[in-house]
């Protein structure tokens, strides 16, 4: 029953607002009463875009929490360019953020197999965190590395509020939110995050990052290619 009461209480408030953005911003356009500017057009259409991206962000962990908590999760690898995925990822958080998310792209990583359906999750959670979760004038930045041939291991680093020591181990768990952090939020985004981490057969971590911030450190186990890829012979 409290876990029921903590999701209703979130949703309320997490679709609410976005659906109510969306709607309100969609009858300025349709208007007729009143001239809209172009800039007022681009305005009210990025609205619609920004409520819509934390309008499925919402609806997608529900669903994903859904299957982990049903244990029906099916893996389905494939081989993947590990830099095409995490620039795919950030290009999605950053078309809607301004702080700066940087990956110096490494040409040399091989390719990976795994499923990247979930490593994308994975990432998104991670990096959508780390950007809600931070200073405005804070950044987040990507590396990747892999270890021995067998794991591919990634850290996501920003330089934000940071979390004392003996709240680093409360952040995976279902419905935990951060004391006095920023309005709004389910707190499943990283409790999916450990679930996905689980389904892989890998671990996650999270450290403080000195002087501040936090540090997220993941490694999953793989099998690597050093084929090219034929946009790349």
């Amino acid at each position: 029953i409290k876990l029921y009461n903590t999701l209703i209480n979130s949703l309320s408030h997490e679709l609410k607002t976005p659906i109510a953005t969306i709607i309100g911003a969609s009858d300025n356009l349709l208007s007729t009463e009143q001239k809209l500017s172009d800039d007022d057009k681009n305005k009210l259409a990025r609205e619609i875009s920004i409520a819509s991206f934390r309008l499925n962000q919402q609806v997608e962990n529900l669903l994903n929490m859904s299957r982990l908590d049903t244990g029906i999760i099916q893996l389905r690898t494939n081989w993947c360019d590990i830099n095409e995925l995490i620039l795919n990822v950030t290009n999605q958080v950053a078309d809607r953020t301004h702080k700066p998310i940087m990956y110096d792209e490494d040409t040399n990583l091989p390719l990976v197999l795994t499923d990247d359906g979930i490593l994308s999750q994975i990432l998104l959670n991670l990096i959508t965190n780390a950007v809600v979760h931070t200073y405005d004038d804070a950044s987040v930045s990507i590396h990747v590395k892999i270890e021995s041939e067998k794991s591919l291991t990634m850290s996501i680093t920003d330089t934000g509020l940071g979390l004392p020591i003996d709240g680093l181990p409360k952040l995976f768990d279902k419905f935990y939110r951060v004391p006095n952090s920023v309005k709004g939020g389910t707190g499943l985004g990283l409790s999916i995050v450990k679930g996905y981490i689980t389904a892989l057969k890998g671990t996650i971590n999270v450290k403080q990052n000195i002087p501040q911030g936090l540090i997220f450190e993941l490694s999953i186990p793989v099998e690597v290619s050093y084929v090219n890829m034929l946009k790349n012979e």
